[in-house]
């Protein structure tokens, strides 16, 4: 996998990649503010537990009905998804404080809601980061030859109606990482040292994804059925969390870089003749930037572009340092992509994938 990565041209908009990172790093410097989260991501994480945990204690709790119960299940899905995007996110990339201790434990909070934060990290900080759009590398370009995400992705006749099912297995996306997924991905990241390269042996992944799941299983399930909620009951309520969280993750992340207009590489490139900055440029886009509601839900993942430069960098920033790289962008005849609305952009990603649904779109 990582052997056969392609290297970026670091000579290729040398300039802009100085001008910019300087440019943000004076705004940091000259406005006297840490580059990591403030107050407001301890007022989000307060809120997006709360959304989450506190529907879980009424249910365990309260002897509930089957609509209250529901609409509890609900809530967590709200919740699952803004702890996600918000919190656990920007600890994994060691943003969301300057204290590591802070960012390791809130890391974390992708186990108690089912996930794993170690699989997570090498999947999204070292893959998708490193060589976003980029076939063969980019695991989120993967979608089991089910679904087609890159032009360099063999059609088959199986992808004609993807546009249609994609959403369905969209929802999905939070059970894989509950049932297999995590265990599988760790196994073949052993297998080419990027486990090891975080300082983590293959016995400790495996034996914390266990322990987790079994926890996570424990408390959301086996527990309210052990209260004596009906088993049809529990597993709904545990179904809809996750088909809102999944839904949610899903409409974030796609629109982002599955977008029409994007470049998309194959790995046996050898050298992308870009920087590594004009390649997040010409692979990502931003939604939505007026839309601050969204901004808040999300942890500023609507600014992808930003993030994706800057990834250690606090979301809180983004809409900050967004008219810095936009302006920058410009400056150098580089391409700022942002779509107005996050309609508009879910739109441009379904017509993306209809596209991609037909042999006709293809690098090979």
């Amino acid at each position: 996998m990582i052997e056969t990565a392609p290297r970026f041209n670091r000579a290729s908009s040398k300039e802009f990649s100085q001008t910019l990172r300087k440019r943000v790093n004076a705004y940091f410097e000259e406005n006297n503010i840490k580059r990591t989260g403030d107050y407001r991501v301890a007022i989000k994480a307060l809120a997006m537990f709360s959304l989450y945990f506190i529907p879980y204690i009424f249910q365990v709790t309260m002897n509930l009905g089957t609509v209250p119960y529901l609409i509890c299940s609900v809530l967590m899905g709200i919740g699952v998804s803004g702890i996600g995007l918000g919190i656990m996110h920007d600890a994994n990339h060691g943003s969301l404080s300057d204290k590591k201790w802070v960012n390791n434990l809130f890391a974390y909070s992708l186990n108690i809601i089912g996930g794993n934060a170690l699989s997570w990290k090498i999947q999204h900080n070292v893959l998708h980061h490193s060589f976003t759009n980029v076939h063969g590398m980019d695991e989120d370009l993967e979608a089991g030859n089910i679904m087609r995400f890159t032009p360099s992705e063999p059609w088959k006749k199986r992808h004609r109606g993807q546009h249609i099912y994609s959403w369905v297995l969209y929802s999905l996306m939070t059970f894989s990482w509950v049932l297999l997924k995590d265990f599988k991905r760790i196994t073949k990241y052993s297998k080419v040292g990027l486990v090891q390269a975080q300082g983590v042996s293959y016995f400790n992944a495996i034996l914390t994804i266990a322990v987790s799941k079994i926890i996570y299983i424990g408390y959301t399930l086996v527990l309210p059925l052990a209260l004596g909620y009906p088993v049809w009951l529990v597993l709904t309520g545990f179904v809809i969390m996750h088909i809102l969280g999944g839904l949610m993750l899903a409409m974030i992340f796609q629109p982002a870089h599955i977008m029409e207009n994007h470049d998309f590489i194959n790995s046996d490139a050898g050298v992308i003749d870009q920087s590594y900055e004009s390649h997040q440029l010409n692979t990502t886009s931003n939604f939505a930037p007026t839309n601050k509601l969204l901004t808040w839900y999300c942890g500023g993942l609507n600014y992808q572009v930003e993030h994706h430069i800057f990834p250690s960098v606090s979301h809180v920033h983004y809409p900050a340092i967004s008219k810095i790289v936009k302006a920058t962008a410009e400056e150098f005849n580089l391409p700022y992509r942002s779509v107005p609305s996050w309609g508009e952009a879910l739109k441009i990603h379904q017509r993306t994938m209809k596209k991609l649904s037909q042999p006709e779109w293809s690098l090979a």
